[in-house]
């Protein structure tokens, strides 16, 4: 089950989308899978069973309960063994309260501490109590799922999956293009400004090289635009940053096949960083910082920069981009790396979860 306002289409999926869309195409033969989510005017993926949820089901009441209730009635007729809620505490509760025959896990791809029905000790105990599991997207996210909690019941941890024999191969007859590229939400937690500030700085001392920004305020075509992004737009022309705007997934990860060198300069404590993974999955040399589960997921292979002050991210990249054999190593450390989150071997984790939940 997807949460409200996540996209179940190849033209507008965001990351928690783009996941649960490769995890339900690889279902081992004993979970044939069906994705719920909210009805979209985006066509669906074609390869996976989807129900979309309509407002006109809708009564009266509090968000999670509107919501939870249009998704009882996508499951009248399918009596599932598991559910699996995407990133929604207060709608997992909520169906568990409801479904009797169904076992309820929580899968969190965000932190829970910012999150109204997990903010606390209690309403997070309350969550490992009442639903049949909870599963984690990193170490950094389990660690905050049970912060200040004394008992020790299980919080399992499944990355976030690659493809990585999807993701387009850099030619090697071709040099890498002498590109910097950004990609991801365009906004302040993504340290999309720290970017801009950087680049400004560095290209003038890198002939050849050019910066290239993918990315919008939200996932889709239909993205508005606001004050933050008209200013960046501004600065990025002025600085000869190109920004491409939203871009379907396929299009971003061959651009990445291309680049030189992607930046993930996030000041937020990233739960995952899927950029970062499909930056090295595609050989790129990556530039990352340290917050959240980056370290977790980039481990060795990626150089660090704090965003703030951009003066340190400027360095980073002048530094790599003036050093070819620097860049190379660093992206073949980066796809050897993103093997471990391969989207067979996390497929297989997960079908063994699942087994491990209904036989408890």
């Amino acid at each position: 089950m997807l949460p409200p306002r996540e996209d179940f289409s190849p033209a507008a999926a965001g990351a928690i989308g783009i996941v649960v869309h490769q995890l339900a195409r690889t279902s081992g033969p004993g979970f044939p899978p069906r994705v719920i989510g909210l009805a979209s005017p985006f066509p669906p993926y074609q390869d996976v069973p989807f129900t979309p949820v309509h407002p006109r089901w809708w009564p009266p009441g509090p968000h999670a309960w509107r919501y939870g209730r249009a998704v009882l009635h996508g499951l009248r007729d399918l009596a599932p063994s598991l559910i699996e809620v995407h990133n929604r505490p207060d709608v997992a509760l909520f169906l568990a309260a409801h479904v009797t025959d169904s076992k309820i896990v929580l899968f969190l791809h965000n932190d829970p501490l910012g999150m109204r029905a997990a903010r606390t000790c209690a309403a997070r105990q309350r969550l490992l109590v009442r639903l049949a599991g909870v599963v984690t997207v990193s170490d950094f996210l389990r660690g905050r799922m049970l912060a200040g909690i004394a008992e020790t019941r299980a919080v399992s941890v499944l990355p976030n999956p690659i493809v990585c024999p999807g993701v387009p191969a850099a030619d090697p007859a071709r040099p890498r293009e002498k590109l910097l590229l950004f990609a991801g939400r365009v906004v302040r937690d993504k340290g999309a400004d720290a970017f801009v500030a950087a680049v400004e700085a560095v290209l003038p001392r890198l002939p050849g090289w050019r910066a290239e920004m993918f990315g919008a305020d939200r996932f889709g075509p239909d993205s508005p635009e606001n004050a933050y992004l008209r200013a960046l737009h501004r600065r990025a022309a002025s600085a000869g940053i190109a920004m491409r705007g939203y871009r379907p997934q396929a299009e971003v990860l061959a651009a990445m096949a291309r680049a030189a060198i992607v930046v993930v300069p996030s000041r937020w404590e990233e739960p995952f960083g899927l950029t970062a993974l499909e930056a090295m999955a595609a050989g790129a040399a990556l530039i990352t910082t340290r917050r959240g589960a980056l370290p977790e997921v980039a481990g060795d292979a990626a150089r660090y920069a704090e965003p703030d002050p951009p003066e340190a991210l400027a360095e980073a990249i002048l530094a790599l981009a003036s050093d070819e054999p620097a860049r190379v190593a660093l992206g073949a450390a980066g796809r050897a790396r993103a093997r471990a989150f391969d989207l067979e071997r996390v497929a297989s984790r997960l079908d063994r979860l699942r087994r491990e939940i209904l036989e408890e």
